[in-house]
């Protein structure tokens, strides 16, 4: 990830930490071979995803998953897939990236018993490379936050 998407991960898990003091969250945790953004400690397990600008986030969704099947892991998870505005269409909608995103992380996590797939919008669009955060990044975080406390 880039220093914007570092930037907003560690915001995140700073807001995160507040909710949720009694869950350990960390950035960069890897899951496999596969770095997760952001990652919570309780039941369930909390990981998530931040697709900025990547090209095929469904990548990331199977990999995370293979690596979950690989691993055994034996408890409850919550993969979130935070996808931010870069992937809306200008004529409405969401782009076929996301939506392979979406539909692959569905079906994958209904094999799981212990797994909940969900996806969910960080409401900023993100810089190009080198360009300035939004001004608005901080409170689309806030947000996003509220949005992943109503799913634990």
């Amino acid at each position: 990830m880039g220093d914007d998407a570092n930037r907003v991960a560690a915001e995140l898990k700073a807001l995160l930490e507040e909710r949720w003091p009694n869950r350990s969250w960390t950035t960069e945790e890897h899951i496999g071979r596969t770095p997760v953004d952001v990652a919570g400690t309780g039941d369930p397990r909390v990981l998530i995803e931040l697709e900025w600008r990547r090209a095929d986030p469904s990548n990331n969704t199977v990999k995370l998953f293979r690596h979950i099947a690989e691993d055994s892991i034996d408890q409850s998870l919550l993969v979130i897939q935070l996808f931010t505005r870069y992937y809306d269409l200008k004529s409405g909608g969401v782009s076929s990236k996301r939506e392979n995103a979406v539909f692959v992380g569905d079906r994958v996590a209904e094999t799981f018993d212990s797994v909940e797939y969900e996806a969910l919008t960080l409401d900023i669009e993100p810089p190009k490379r080198g360009g300035p955060l939004p001004g608005e990044w901080e409170k689309a975080t806030e947000r996003v936050v509220e949005e992943i406390d109503a799913s634990l």
